[in-house]
């Protein structure tokens, strides 16, 4: 059962207020749901609506922030908690302990980062958290483009994408996440043509 979702998304508003907006409503649904959130600590962009939209609907929001972003992200003072850590990377490790399931929303570097980080963990067999892709407003098109390419160009296992949900609607995306079962990995091997 999925408690505690980490949220990767942006510090920036994007150019439409669709990103804000369902940034918002993904706060709200994570809290009515009963779950706690954690995502990155600032008040700015998409990161302050998700923050926002979970705790206007009662939810507890954990905020983990390096030292040196403080001032250039501004945290969130409402938030339930803030977790202040030294590094980026320390950043990316206490979200993952943390959660249970993962969802990115729309961002830019820093969200496919952690995404990606994510990702592979799971991909090597480090954990088995559903990871959920909010494709708001097509956003995540060419992402989902370019991680085919890589299983058609033998890049990527068809079972890698397995791992990934993927949905343009809140409520789908969180059901599919709440009845995820893990994709069954085959054992590392050193035929190349299997890679």
């Amino acid at each position: 059962m999925i408690q505690h979702i980490v949220v990767f998304c942006g510090a920036s508003e994007g150019y439409i207020p669709v990103y804000i907006e369902t940034a918002y409503q993904m706060g709200a649904a994570i809290a009515n749901r009963q779950c706690s959130m954690i995502y990155g600590g600032a008040k700015l962009g998409l990161m302050g609506a998700v923050a926002d939209g979970a705790l206007q609907h009662g939810g507890k929001v954990t905020g983990i922030i390096p030292q040196f972003l403080q001032d250039k992200e501004i945290i969130h003072e409402a938030i339930s908690e803030t977790i202040v850590v030294e590094t980026m990377h320390e950043r990316k490790l206490k979200m993952y302990e943390r959660c249970d399931g993962i969802i990115a929303l729309p961002g830019g570097w820093g969200t496919l980062d952690e995404l990606f980080e994510m990702m592979t963990w799971a991909q090597l067999g480090l954990h088995q958290k559903p990871i959920g892709i909010l494709n708001c407003n097509g956003f995540y098109e060419p992402f989902m483009a370019m991680l085919n390419n890589m299983l058609l160009e033998g890049f990527v296992k068809e079972a890698y994408m397995k791992m990934l949900i993927v949905s343009d609607d809140i409520e789908d995306l969180l059901e599919k996440m709440m009845t995820y079962q893990p994709v069954e990995l085959l054992p590392p091997t050193m035929n190349t043509q299997q890679l």
